[in-house]
This record gives C-alpha cells, sequence and structure tokens, in this order.
C-alpha cells in the first residue's frame, strides 16, 4: 500500500500507521492469512459511524436552528447512507488501497458500494483515533461539503430504489417490481442477480453479494433508463 498516496488524497498523515492498515483491511484478507492475526476493519467501521452521525448531526443542528426534528433526520439520512458513502470513498480511490482476499478480489469487491462505504467509515474511525475528534471533523467536513450541501437542497436520495420509485410514481398506476433471476457460489459467497421490471418490462439489471444489493445495482442501471422515458 502507498501510504503517503493516500494520506495526500485525505489531507491527513497519520502517526499511527497500524490504524490506517487497519482501516483498509477487509475480512476477506483477515480471515485468509488468520496466523498473522491481521484486524479487520469491521470494529473500526462500527465506531466511524457514529463519529460520521455525531459530526452531520452537529453541523445541521448548529447551521440549521429553526429546522425541525423530523427535517434534520431527514438530510442526515441522505448524508450517512451507503450510496452516498460509497460515492465518497470512489472519489477518493479508496479501494484500490484495500486489502482483500483472493475471493473477494475476484468478485468485484475493490469497487463494491457496500465495501467501499464500510472502508469510509473504517478510516474515519482511524481518524479519529489517530487524531481525535477535530481531525475526523476536519476530514468529514472538507471530503463530504458536497454531498451535505446537495442533501440540504434536496438533490441527494436516499438510495437507487427510492430514487426509481419516486421517478415511477408520477403516474400512480406504475408498478416497479423487483425478481431475483440467479444466484451462484457457496453460502459464505453468494453472488445474487436481479431484475427490476417497470409494469411487466424488464428496464434493468444488477449483480451483487447480498439481494439487497443486487436490487440497488438493477435500480442503478434502471435510473439511467427511466430518466428519459415518459412515465405520465
Amino acid at each position: 500500500m502507498n501510504l503517503t498516496e493516500l494520506e495526500k488524497k485525505i489531507g491527513y498523515v497519520f502517526k499511527n500507521e497500524v490504524l490506517i492498515e487497519e482501516a483498509l483491511t477487509h475480512s476477506s484478507y483477515s480471515n485468509e492469512r488468520r496466523k498473522e492475526a491481521r484486524k479487520n476493519n469491521e470494529r473500526l467501521e462500527f465506531l466511524g459511524d457514529s463519529v460520521l452521525g455525531i459530526v452531520i448531526s452537529d453541523h445541521l443542528f448548529k447551521n440549521f436552528p429553526d429546522m425541525p426534528e423530523g427535517e434534520l433526520t431527514k438530510i442526515r439520512s441522505k448524508i450517512v447512507c451507503e450510496t452516498t458513502l460509497g460515492e465518497c470513498s470512489r472519489a477518493i480511490d479508496l479501494g484500490s488501497h484495500m486489502y482483500f482476499g483472493k475471493g473477494e478480489e475476484m468478485t468485484g469487491g475493490r469497487d463494491r458500494t457496500s465495501i467501499l462505504a464500510d472502508a469510509y467509515e473504517a478510516l474515519i474511525a482511524a481518524i479519529y483515533m489517530d487524531g481525535g475528534f477535530p481531525a475526523s471533523s476536519e476530514f468529514i467536513m472538507t471530503h463530504m461539503s458536497q454531498k451535505i450541501e446537495d442533501a440540504i437542497v434536496g438533490k441527494v436520495f436516499l438510495d437507487y430504489k427510492t430514487h426509481l420509485q419516486e421517478l415511477v410514481q408520477v403516474n400512480k398506476t406504475n408498478r416497479i417490481k423487483y425478481e431475483i433471476i440467479g444466484e451462484e457460489g457457496p453460502d459464505h459467497c453468494k453472488v445474487f442477480q436481479t431484475q427490476v421490471c417497470l409494469n411487466e418490462k424488464v428496464i434493468g439489471s444488477g449483480i451483487g453479494r447480498s439481494k439487497k444489493e443486487s436490487e440497488q445495482e438493477a435500480a442503478k442501471e434502471a435510473l439511467r433508463k427511466v430518466e428519459n422515458l415518459d412515465l405520465g
């Protein structure tokens, strides 16, 4: 891993490099190297989720004193959702710096949204553990400022499925249906394929390591088509 290159991208230099290595280690890597007792990023992800939540909540609370609790919650959920975090992770090319096991590497884990989102939260936690709350807060507000602004003005959607549903509902007779059309691999490493239909017509398909992820990928593909269709 080129740590210097990553530190330039994120604007933070680690004092304890063990923390950033842990943040970038997927469970598939540590599982294949049990003798090394290498920690994966799942515990840091747990912590990073909370750090991110408090930073975003604090920002919204202080900057929008007249906004009701329900609206604050709605905006925060748009900012901290998997889709947004995955995009933030791609913006700094975090996937290219991660450690993966051979199986996960071969099945596209390096660009899987759920994995990238988790790694982004783990990175936030690593910065928090290394440099404290001010450092993690600065990282979040620097690298997520546009996402925060977009959410506030209503440009960000919770997820691809939600956005697709909102688009097709311009005509209440429109119906969206998701269907699992295939699954491969052993139970611990399954890959699902889903197709999404609009009024019985297939408009998208997607592949993922969970049914939920494959549905999101199908909706993402469908959005490209639906946004150019007359749905009235």
